[in-house]
């Protein structure tokens, strides 16, 4: 006997059927034909304060899981919210399904009330999209929406459904079997030639240097990496969204390269022979000028997307594919490597600037984002999820924070998107709610989506926040300090009483502006049950070192002056 649903109730027996047990998402008149239906299965919805925070909610619970993440939401304002959402998690490669509901199928062109081309409007920042608009098409759509989210290079996938597509019936079929779409091959494989060429740079080289980039946490290639580096006995230099890849502790582990990477890192790259690229793209934050970037290195690309190869640096050689797959096959050829020459070297370029002694050094009765930052790492045992937003803070998370394990570090990397970490937090809580949360964000991006604490009050989600405030849009301020006379133009940043404003959603808050207080403070957070804000007022003035100019040679950093305030030794 056939079975009978409506489009609405075969979009939630789709979802059910990918596994999904969770949905971030806000209804409106085009998607209530589904928000009705959804009552009758086990799908937990959590209602957004802003459709952009169900997209940030959907991209954290993908990143801290590995699954696809689903944000819901209406026609018209609702799809157009979403979009920058799409785009941070299209830069960041990051696996999401976004559902919009749409007029109706006679209405399309119309300028119909609530009316927007969402396809058309995300088309250059989604992986792929869909419009359907017969209930008989939306099994196969949402199967086929999973599957190209999560398959190559992940990235967001939007089914935009229309109203009398929900409404209407059809007979539900699911076919679980392989998606076939002619034209997208995710499954690609580099030939025996490049194989040989890549093999012949690698056990040649003298000064090698691997990047480890987000690629290895999407493949799972974290074993595989440290086993070719430990045979290799190569060092490793880490992409923002590469760190926790490989624990910070690893002896071969150089630390975070690029405009604030570690100044050591950036001499290293400029002096190598051999740079391995593990899937990452060779953005110009890591770059910096291109026509002097590691002048005497040959090169070799791993990577699943082929879109990337030669875009912005001209390789010597590109494997592409999965690299957890192209690591196996290169390791039986790889030699055991002795580069005690080349680590020694690399030493010396360190100095004492490896040392960052904030918890010893003397309280000078100011209160620096490194003391916050470096306590709840100590506190936390660096065992944390931190989620950040975009600005200083976020660099000083990535330098003060040594992050040990896989998936414990979110943030907007490729589109830098203000406004991210309080609800990616929460997407990432409710995919791992046994891990211990923070945000770490500035008193700017806290405020694009502040809105989300009610959100975490509605539904009892706990995480724990801390606000750098220092009173100024503080990245965007060291910019005009270094390169336009300190004119600080828009950048003063009036904020709210944090603790008032959380006590009207019922939460605990603290506000810290001594040394002395943070530690109380961060132990206060861990020990509520709910989401705890903490409003450390830091210096306003300091500034994140080593600093790349935009567009200037990589190793013509901007280093801290000394003595520093932070850290006795020239650690940058």
């Amino acid at each position: 006997m056939a079975d009978i649903k409506t489009g609405a109730q075969i979009l939630w027996e789709s979802l059910v059927r990918e596994g999904v047990s969770t949905v971030f998402g806000y209804p409106g008149g085009a998607i209530l034909p589904a928000y009705d239906a959804m009552l009758d299965y086990p799908i937990r919805h959590i209602l957004v304060r802003h459709e952009q925070g169900a997209t940030h909610m959907a991209d954290g619970f993908a990143r801290a899981s590995g699954e696809v993440g689903v944000a819901v939401a209406t026609s018209g304002p609702g799809a157009t919210n979403m979009v920058t959402g799409i785009a941070t998690a299209m830069l960041d490669s990051s696996p999401m399904v976004c559902i919009t509901g749409q007029v109706g199928s006679k209405l399309i062109g119309s300028d119909a009330f609530q009316e927007t081309d969402v396809t058309g409007v995300t088309l250059p920042v989604t992986k792929h999209n869909y419009l359907v608009t017969e209930a008989s098409d939306v099994a196969a759509t949402i199967h086929e929406a999973f599957y190209v989210a999560k398959s190559g290079r992940p990235g967001p996938v939007l089914v935009d459904i229309t109203k009398d597509a929900q409404q209407s019936s059809a007979e539900f079929v699911w076919d679980d079997g392989p998606v076939q779409m002619p034209g997208y091959r995710p499954e690609l494989r580099a030939s025996d030639a490049e194989y040989d060429q890549a093999i012949a740079l690698i056990n040649g080289a003298k000064r090698p240097v691997i990047f480890a980039g987000h690629g290895i946490l999407l493949s799972g290639a974290m074993d595989l990496v440290r086993e070719f580096a430990e045979r290799a006995d190569m060092p490793i230099a880490m992409t923002l969204l590469g760190i926790g890849s490989v624990p910070a502790s690893h002896p071969l582990n150089l630390g975070m390269m690029g405009m604030h990477g570690e100044a050591w890192v950036n001499q290293a790259i400029q002096e190598a022979d051999l740079l391995l690229a593990f899937g990452m793209r060779f953005d110009d934050r890591v770059t910096g000028n291109l026509k002097t970037y590691a002048p005497n290195a040959r090169k070799v690309h791993i990577d699943i997307d082929p879109a990337e190869f030669n875009k912005n640096v001209l390789v010597d050689v590109t494997l592409a594919g999965d690299l957890s797959s192209v690591l196996t096959d290169l390791l039986p050829r790889v030699e055991r490597g002795d580069r005690t020459e080349w680590m020694a070297a690399i030493g010396e370029m360190k100095g004492d600037s490896a040392v960052r002694d904030v918890q010893n050094m003397p309280d000078s009765g100011h209160l620096y984002a490194a003391h916050v930052i470096n306590d709840i790492w100590r506190l936390t045992d660096g065992k944390a999820i931190v989620v950040t937003d975009v600005g200083q803070h976020q660099m000083w998370e990535a330098q003060y924070y040594h992050h040990q394990e896989p998936r414990t570090l979110i943030t907007s990397g490729g589109l830098g998107t203000m406004g991210f970490a309080l609800p990616a937090a929460l997407g990432a809580k409710v995919a791992k709610p046994d891990a211990e949360v923070w945000v770490i964000v500035g008193d700017g991006g806290f405020q694009m989506t502040m809105c989300e604490l009610a959100t975490l009050a509605q539904e009892k989600i706990k995480v724990n926040v801390a606000i750098i405030n220092n009173g100024y849009l503080g990245m965007v301020r060291q910019w005009q300090e270094f390169f336009y006379e300190r004119r600080y133009a828009a950048t003063p940043l009036l904020s709210p009483d944090f603790e008032k404003l959380t006590d009207a959603f019922g939460l605990r808050s603290a506000t810290v502006s001594r040394r002395q207080d943070v530690e109380p403070a961060i132990a206060m957070a861990q020990a509520e049950e709910g989401t705890v804000v903490i409003n450390f007022k830091v210096e306003q003035e300091d500034t994140v070192y080593p600093m790349v100019p935009a567009g200037a040679d990589l190793h013509a950093m901007i280093r801290r002056p000394s003595p520093s305030p932070i850290v006795e030794t020239a650690d940058d």
